[in-house]
């Protein structure tokens, strides 16, 4: 008897172990786009300097980064479903390392932009497969609940990135940002190999390439799905206007040191994994749509509240910090939702779903974060006008989507 129970234990302890570690995976994966982006950010002025660029071009670094990693997604999507999930994930992150190598070693802007393009690339399988992953193990609501825990377990990615990036940049280069990344591609590699395939034999997907484009379009005709894609989209569009225009509106405007800067950063992404705590606490009882929608009217009333400050130059840095806080924050509530409840009608095929919610997502992202360029007035408002429109604009598609729901039901 006593064996018996001990056995029981063991097991019960080995089973424990294995989702930790399969989590810390999975949130490594999530956090590819945030080690790509956050890190380098504090180091966008001083590689505008050494590359002999404008800051438009080096702002495209980000943009062009964005639209290969929202692009690509919809390759790795399908080879998931078709392969499983492992592979795929390892011949990413073996091109994301290329592509560190490359950026590292850049000697101009447009060999800088070449290689993030690279880096792009093979960066997203990571997220697209680990968010299929998920839905491969977990239902609706519950999936909605573990997305929110990996995203609170990957908060310390954003959370630290800009502030180690600041730090390397002070004692070391630009350059040796690119060096870190690759050091966190190998960790996802080794990471990658002690995890199990999530896709059973069974379930994998033997269709062409056409079958690939009849499968998207099952997709984009779907209203929910489309609903939830474009929602989140606009919502990722005032994130990476954030990414984009913070450093020149915080370094270059305010006049804040770098480091500063990476500190103030990681306050934001703090109030991200507070959200997503929440958010995983409150949606078994309220619902992943009554949670979804209370974010998005936060964002929005943030996303009013920073285009105002910014516009009259209300507060000074406070005026701009604090309402980005509340919208970043509100990144917790909106994302994960957003992503559950996209993805929840197609088990069949999650992979496919979470490549083209991935570029819907990253897509609008991309193109919403280049408007800065057209609407630059040389203060922050450029910033505030673009974040406050894609809150408002996703605050309305959620509502429009809500209504249409009910009126299905």
């Amino acid at each position: 008897m006593s064996s018996v129970i001990a056995e029981s234990r063991s097991g019960s302890v080995a089973r424990r172990r294995g989702s930790t570690r399969l989590l810390l995976v999975l949130s490594t994966l999530m956090a590819f786009g945030a080690i790509s982006t956050d890190m380098y950010l504090p180091a966008l002025p001083a590689m505008t300097s050494d590359l002999a660029a404008s800051t438009a071009r080096i702002q495209q670094s980000l943009s062009l980064f964005l639209v290969g990693f929202s692009l690509a997604q919809l390759i790795w999507g399908p080879l998931g479903d078709q392969f499983g999930r492992r592979l795929p994930v390892m011949a990413g992150v073996g091109l994301f390392l290329v592509g560190s190598i490359g950026c590292a070693l850049a000697g101009s802007a447009e060999q800088l932009l070449f290689w993030r393009v690279v880096q792009a690339v093979g960066a997203c399988a990571g997220p697209v497969l680990a968010r299929a992953m998920v839905r491969d193990l977990y239902a609706r609501d519950r999936a909605a609940q573990m997305l929110s825990m990996l995203m609170l377990v990957m908060g310390v990615a954003p959370l630290i990135a800009p502030v180690l990036g600041g730090q390397v940049l002070e004692l070391w280069s630009w350059r040796g940002i690119f060096w870190v990344q690759l050091g966190f591609g190998l960790l996802a590699l080794l990471g990658t190999l002690s995890v199990r395939e999530t896709l059973k034999p069974e379930m994998r997907s033997s269709h062409g390439v056409a079958d690939m484009a009849t499968g998207y379009a099952e997709l984009i005709i779907n209203r929910r799905f489309l609903g939830y894609a474009l929602t989140g989209g606009f919502f990722y569009g005032g994130i990476y206007t954030y990414l984009a225009g913070s450093p020149f509106a915080y370094i270059d405007y305010h006049h804040m040191p770098a480091t500063a800067y990476g500190l103030l950063f990681a306050v934001n992404i703090t109030g991200m994994m507070s959200a997503n705590l929440i958010n995983s606490r409150l949606v078994p009882r309220f619902g992943l749509d009554r949670m979804f929608r209370a974010g998005l009217l936060g964002a929005a009333l943030s996303g009013l509240a920073l285009a105002v400050n910014a516009k009259f130059g209300l507060f000074g840095v406070a005026g701009l910090a604090v309402p980005l806080f509340f919208y970043i924050s509100m990144l917790g509530l909106v994302v994960a939702n957003s992503v559950a409840g996209a993805m929840a009608a197609f088990p069949h095929k999650a992979g496919t779903a979470s490549a083209l919610l991935g570029t819907v997502h990253y897509g609008l992202g991309a193109l919403i974060s280049a408007c800065l360029g057209l609407v630059d007035d040389g203060t922050p408002f450029a910033m505030g006008a673009v974040v406050g429109g894609s809150a408002m604009t996703a605050l309305l598609l959620g509502l429009w989507l809500h209504r249409a729901r009910s009126a299905a039901a």
